[in-house]
C-alpha cells in the first residue's frame, strides 16, 4: 500500500498535468486595446486558435500574454494587397502607423 506522502504526490502531479493540458490552447495574460487614451478593450485568456477581431478599430494594443501577436488592419485577419500583418512580441507594445490605419483584428504568430 502506498504512502500517503507519495499518494497525495501522485494526485497533484494529476491534476497540474490535467490543468496544464486543459489550458494550452489559450494565451495566458490579457492584450489591451486602445484608441488614443481610452481603453476599447481587454481581452483575457484569449484561445490561441483563429482570428479574434477588435470591437472597433484600435491605435494601440499592450500584449500581455505568453505569446507573440500578428495584428491586422482588416477585421478578417487577412493582409490586404500592397499591405502587411505588424508583430507584436510578447510584453510589448505597439501603436499604429497613422498611413496603415487602425488595427482591426489580431492572432497569435506561429510558434
Amino acid at each position: 500500500m502506498p504512502s500517503p506522502r507519495s499518494l497525495a504526490a501522485l494526485i497533484g502531479v494529476t491534476l497540474l498535468g490535467l490543468a496544464l493540458s486543459a489550458c494550452q490552447d489559450q494565451a495566458s495574460g490579457q492584450i489591451v486595446a486602445s484608441n488614443g487614451l481610452r481603453i476599447v478593450e481587454t481581452v483575457s485568456n484569449p484561445q490561441i486558435d483563429g482570428c479574434h477581431r477588435f470591437s472597433e478599430g484600435v491605435t494601440h494594443v499592450h500584449n500581455q500574454t505568453q505569446s507573440s501577436l500578428l495584428l491586422y488592419t482588416t477585421p478578417d485577419c487577412s493582409v490586404p494587397p500592397g499591405g502587411q500583418s505588424t508583430y507584436l512580441d510578447i510584453g510589448a507594445a505597439d501603436l499604429a502607423v497613422a498611413s496603415a490605419g487602425p488595427w482591426h483584428s489580431f492572432s497569435f504568430a506561429p510558434e
